[in-house]
């Protein structure tokens, strides 16, 4: 029986494969795609998808590595640049680092830490060398992945929630264990739950906060992993995630790897969503594959008619 953890895996491999798909389309004629905004905005997308699926599930060099090509891509959706073969051979390479780190991912031993170590050093040249080369093509006017990471840096870190966040937190983790000190059942459950959505409001929009706060809440939906498991690493975690956050050090904040276990072997895995059409659209997008996202809006249509009734 195929374990929740590896459906997961499942999934995302076989996302990456159609995004990786379209961005190879879109590179093999590039002086073509780049002329049709459409193109190069699927292009994007299909990175940056990637880059969160890699990042939702840990995989550092394959999100890196995404990141790279969104970075790339952004750049030629906001400047007027000219293709050469030496831009088209750059972000072929750095396509193939994504390629081969996939394929590996999916072989018979997965991808190994030290093996991405490697293709990763072996690769870095080649980002540098995209990252420069796309700099002399627009005068350094494009926004590079290691400008798009400072001002990232400055967004996330430098700017600290309000002066009350770390107690209204704490308020929240002193009702949090109370609950687990408690039978577990389904109801109670639910309502640790429902105090992480609070967590959720507490921390503006820090994607890396809401990342934990919504792991923490998919692992509580895991029936199967006792309170004596689950208690101290998310209280634990969540304590910690909000004194980085109101020390500007948001960029540190990240899930365990047990934590982030305990969430992936979750049997009612559940998503966010905010309530703003577009960002829940994004997460949506994000989240669903091609059929999914169809049923999904068939769903929706049906239950808007009969709402409306």
């Amino acid at each position: 029986m195929v374990s929740g953890n590896q459906q997961i895996l499942g999934y995302f491999i076989e996302e990456a494969k159609e995004h990786l798909e379209t961005i190879e389309q879109g590179l093999s004629d590039l002086q073509s795609t780049i002329k049709d905004p459409e193109s190069i905005n699927e292009m994007f997308r299909a990175a940056h998808s990637v880059k969160g699926g890699a990042a939702m599930l840990g995989f550092g060099s394959i999100q890196k590595t995404a990141h790279r090509l969104e970075d790339g891509f952004k750049i030629l959706k906001e400047n007027q640049v000219k293709i050469d073969q030496k831009l088209e051979s750059l972000f072929f390479k750095c396509f193939d680092t994504m390629r081969d780190l996939l394929d590996r991912l999916q072989g018979p031993f997965g991808l190994r830490d030290e093996e991405a170590n490697q293709v990763m050093l072996e690769a870095e040249p080649i980002f540098g060398q995209l990252q420069a080369y796309l700099e002399s093509l627009t005068g350094g006017g494009g926004e590079t992945t290691a400008s798009a990471e400072s001002k990232q840096a400055i967004k996330t870190d430098a700017a600290p929630p309000k002066p009350d966040f770390v107690t209204q937190v704490t308020a929240v983790l002193r009702q949090m264990l109370q609950l687990f000190k408690e039978k577990a059942n389904p109801a109670n459950r639910q309502n640790l739950e429902q105090l992480c959505s609070s967590l959720l409001n507490l921390g503006e929009d820090t994607e890396s906060w809401q990342n934990l706060v919504q792991t923490a809440q998919t692992a509580i939906a895991n029936y199967n992993c006792p309170y004596l498991t689950l208690a101290p690493l998310v209280i634990k975690e969540l304590k910690q995630g909000s004194e980085q956050l109101k020390a500007g050090k948001a960029s540190q904040i990240a899930p365990s790897k047990n934590l982030q276990r305990i969430a992936d072997n979750s049997p009612s895995k559940r998503i966010i969503l905010v309530a703003e059409p577009k960002a829940a659209a994004e997460t949506l997008v994000k989240t669903f594959n091609k059929k999914q996202l169809s049923q999904f809006m068939k769903a929706l249509q049906a239950t808007a008619k009969a709402a409306a009734k």
